[in-house]
């Protein structure tokens, strides 16, 4: 890899995926020490981040069957994480929605983490979190295209 303007340094390249993997590792662990698989977790997630959708959509997203994503589905609603609802546009659709509530313990799990990260993006010059905030877009976009596209 040669060296050139802006261009990542071999040492920093070989950093991002061992950050890739530990942030993983991580959520894999906190999947499991609040009882959620990982799929489960993924959900719990988009449904979070992305607000209701069919269930099709979500079976889509995590790349799961229509009868997995019904037992997934069962599994967050007894966890109080989600709910089912009807389409308001369709009222042949059922649409799931997160309820804002996490399993038990995860809040603390993500807590480990959120403080130390808050700490160091606080160290970043205003230059610096507005560089890695494009980043973040950016490598967000490219790997949910990835995603897509396998």
């Amino acid at each position: 890899m040669g060296e050139r303007t802006g261009a990542v340094s071999a040492r920093s390249a070989g950093d991002y995926p061992r950050y890739l993997a530990a942030v993983a590792l991580f959520h894999q662990s906190a999947a499991e020490a609040s009882g959620l698989s990982g799929s489960d977790y993924r959900a719990s997630l988009l449904l979070e981040l992305d607000g209701p959708m069919t269930s099709g959509e979500l079976a889509r997203r995590l790349g799961l069957s229509a009868p997995a994503t019904t037992r997934l589905v069962d599994r967050l609603v007894a966890l109080g994480v989600a709910v089912r609802h009807t389409d308001p546009d369709d009222r042949r659709r059922t649409v799931v929605a997160h309820t804002g509530v996490l399993p038990a313990g995860l809040e603390a799990v993500l807590d480990t983490v959120r403080g130390p990260i808050g700490q160091a993006l606080a160290d970043l010059t205003d230059e610096q979190r507005s560089g890695l905030a494009a980043y973040v877009v950016a490598a967000s976009a490219a790997y949910a295209e990835a995603a897509r596209a396998i």
